[in-house]
């Protein structure tokens, strides 16, 4: 099973209309894994853009449909949200059909420059979002409830840990990913504290500023 072979055969064979089409994610990569699908970014000129998931050849198949209004939305959101997921597919992948070299750039380059400076709003947010994680984690006393709390600042800790130091913010494997190339022993620790996070979450809440909860205020 050759991943380019079976991708390139695939779009032919249901978008021959594209104006390009790259494959994409981690079957092409370093983190290939036996359950590694096909995410292929496919952009037409014309039609509604979507997401479609189905089986080729034996391959699990993300499809990643777009116009280029549609694509350039979903980065200029993302880079909102610094969250790079559709750069990272676009500056990693592989051309299949056409000529993406453009798009392809773009997200190279977005990655390189990293994302904005957190506004002092952001920062606000993160602390008092780091505060109130704290505090309902502190007095927790249902042993469900506790849990679900300390896996939610767990979480948030790590995020907050790359938003200051101006780094990407991911979910899943990738928010890990990047915890690891930012600092791996900060990384380390993080996994380590999975259940008890409060300590971690003290840290990074001290490096954004120190707890803000009396006075926050949201326009």
């Amino acid at each position: 099973m050759d991943p380019l072979i079976d991708a390139a055969d695939l779009v032919a064979e249901r978008f021959p209309d594209a104006t390009w089409a790259i494959l994409t994610g981690s079957v092409i990569g370093p983190h290939r894994t036996a359950g590694s699908d096909l995410d292929i970014v496919i952009l037409r000129e014309d039609g509604p853009g979507y997401r479609e998931s189905l089986r080729f050849r034996g391959w699990p198949v993300e499809l990643f449909v777009h116009t280029p209004e549609r694509l350039d939305g979903f980065m200029a959101s993302e880079l909102a949200q610094r969250k790079p997921s559709t750069h990272r597919m676009l500056a990693h992948g592989v051309r299949l059909l056409g000529e993406p070299g453009p798009w392809i750039e773009r997200g190279a380059r977005v990655l390189r420059q990293g994302p904005p400076p957190l506004s002092d709003a952001e920062r606000d947010w993160l602390r008092y979002s780091l505060t109130d994680g704290l505090d309902d984690y502190a007095h927790a006393t249902d042993p469900g409830e506790r849990a679900v709390i300390a896996a939610g600042l767990w979480t948030e800790t790590a995020k907050s840990a790359l938003s200051v130091a101006g780094r990407w913010v991911s979910v899943g494997k990738w928010l890990l990913r990047e915890l690891r190339e930012h600092d791996p022993e900060f990384a380390g620790r993080w996994l380590a504290a999975r259940d008890e996070p409060a300590e971690l979450a003290g840290e990074v809440l001290a490096s954004a500023g120190g707890p803000l909860f009396e006075g926050y205020r949201a326009e």
